[in-house]
């Protein structure tokens, strides 16, 4: 066992000897290549050294002499102390809080290793491998208010800039090692553009264009614009002074009476991957783990099966890596009971479940689909592979492009505009209607219990149900959800005339009244249905009539 652990030991010094060119000769050259293929290279140099293809090679050893990996970051420490009353205000807030410093301690014993690898690679203050803590607790499956998510806490926009795939298979801002390789390249980009860390800080967690827009207030106002002098939001104004605090507790915890936990100075994990499908479960089983413990090592994957194609990097402790490694090779069963189904039309989740005979409550709990939800067409879903099913894995196509898309399963519907012509209470109105008081509120925007003669309702009602005539003449507009205008005439029932004389404009004005049902009429982009030819010549003729009276 000793000289195995030499072995380990001399085998880390080598590979550690021989990637030490890789990663800034990678960066140095990446200008002319795509950003994600960049991106993934850089990813994949940085982790070379703890990868094995348990395909086609072996897991071997990947420890080093045991020694203190807090002592370790202590020596790293670069960022000038922040001595302020909110360093300690927050320093004696962990103090007082010695169960929660114990979760994220321990929680930070998985990841802590490989964030202080990368930073010493990057010549950057290991003060950093302190900001997941501020951040989300260490938490990988941390989820903010502003949909932030992750160790490091990337919102959807920035995890896209600095290329972390966000697809229905994988949240790469949950991925240890690609938001730690994202956060790095942000941080380090932050720290060239504004020369100073605390501000770099300030900006990953309020933006660079607030911080830019506060330097530049000072400036203007003839204001100091170093880090304390910028006026900032007060999650901002605590933020460097709580990495201090954490920074203070770090290098001498009995003075807060905190005990850290002891964290060896060798990976806690290797990257394994495998091209083949495989499920979570089954994959924390071949390495004898639960599967909580398997997800807080790999939480970026979002569905129960791992695909092949994607080259998924797994990470699994090293016992564990050696452990799934000789039981993959050697398991009989099947690898993955998950397969894909693509709908070519809108459908709900029982229609589908019933097509392709699937229970309904495990396809809405895998694919995550809430309750009163349908599928647009084209949405791709995870289904249970049947005697039906072939066994071949999922596609790279798939597994790069497909989408679920979801919709309110309500009924298609239709806007009505009717005009009132009588004084009648909403609740009457929604009654006739189908709909309910504050659906028909809703919709108009009001809190009135009434509506007046002469007042245009907006309704919304099912397409194809017959609605009721609306009491007196009536004229209505339909929009047909996806379909245009349509307008809709009425068939005169009563055009006996009225008449009154203006007395503003000197001259007798003519009322029809017109009493029917709606009846359909060809559509038109211009005015209204106008009423029969017959009608219109006898509305004519009695206004020439009323004209010459008036004259």
């Amino acid at each position: 066992m000793f000289m195995r652990f030499i072995f380990s030991a001399l085998l880390v010094l080598m590979l550690a000897a021989c990637a030490s060119g890789g990663p800034s000769a990678n960066r140095s050259g990446s200008s002319t290549q795509d950003p994600q293929a960049a991106a993934d290279q850089l990813r994949k140099t940085s982790a070379a050294k703890e990868t094995i293809d348990v395909d086609n090679a072996s897991v071997n050893q990947l420890t080093s002499a045991d020694a203190d990996l807090w002592g370790r970051i202590r020596r790293g420490f670069q960022i000038p102390d922040l001595q302020t009353d909110l360093v300690d205000m927050n320093a004696n807030w962990y103090a007082q809080r010695p169960d929660y410093v114990a979760r994220m301690t321990e929680r930070s014993q998985k990841y802590l290793y490989h964030i202080v690898e990368e930073l010493e690679a990057r010549h950057m203050p290991t003060e950093l491998a302190l900001l997941p803590f501020i951040e989300s607790a260490y938490n990988p499956q941390a989820l903010s208010v502003a949909k932030a998510a992750g160790m490091w806490q990337f919102v959807p926009g920035t995890g896209r800039t600095y290329n972390l795939k966000q697809n229905m298979w994988r949240d790469e801002r949950r991925d240890v090692l690609a938001s730690t390789s994202a956060a790095l390249d942000y941080l380090s980009r932050l720290h060239d553009m504004f020369g100073d860390w605390y501000l770099a800080l300030a900006a990953y967690n309020w933006g660079e264009g607030n911080v830019q827009r506060a330097i530049a207030r000072n400036q203007a106002a003839g204001l100091p614009t170093d880090y304390q002098s910028l006026r900032m939001p007060n999650e901002t104004r605590n933020y460097v002074p709580k990495l201090q605090a954490v920074k203070n507790i770090v290098t001498n915890p009995q003075q807060y009476g905190l005990t850290l936990p002891t964290i060896p100075n060798h990976p806690y994990f290797v990257t394994v991957t495998t091209s083949r499908d495989i499920d979570v479960d089954v994959a924390a089983k071949l390495a004898n783990m639960t599967t909580d413990e398997f997800r807080s090592l790999n939480p970026s994957f979002k569905k129960p099966v791992i695909l092949g194609a994607t080259q998924p990097q797994i990470l699994l402790p090293f016992d564990n890596a050696s452990a799934f490694e000789q039981n993959l090779k050697s398991y009989g069963g099947q690898l993955s009971s998950w397969t894909v189904y693509t709908t070519d039309s809108r459908a709900t989740p029982a229609a589908i479940a019933q097509k392709i005979g699937v229970d309904a409550g495990t396809l809405m709990s895998v694919n995550k689909i809430p309750a009163g939800m349908r599928l647009k067409a084209g949405s791709t879903i995870v289904v249970p592979r049947t005697d039906d099913n072939d066994d071949e894995d999922i596609s790279a196509n798939v597994a790069e492009s497909a989408v679920l898309a979801m919709e309110p399963d309500v009924p298609d519907t239709r806007k009505m505009l009717i005009r009132v012509r009588r004084k009648q209470s909403m609740e009457a109105v929604a009654s006739r209607y189908g709909v309910s008081v504050g659906q028909l509120k809703a919709w108009n925007k009001t809190h009135r219990e009434l509506v007046m003669p002469g007042q245009v309702l907006v309704l919304h009602v099912p397409v194809g149900k017959a609605m009721p005539s609306e009491p007196g003449p009536v004229r209505i507009a339909t929009n047909v959800s996806g379909g245009g205008v349509q307008r809709i005439g009425t068939r005169v029932a009563d055009t006996g005339p009225k008449s009154r004389y203006d007395k503003k404009h000197g001259r007798v004005r003519v009322e029809i009244t017109k009493v029917s049902e709606p009846v359909k009429v060809k559509p038109s982009s211009a005015a209204p249905a106008k009423a029969s030819k017959g009608t219109a010549s006898r509305q004519k003729a009695v206004t020439h009539t009323h004209k010459r009276k008036a004259q």
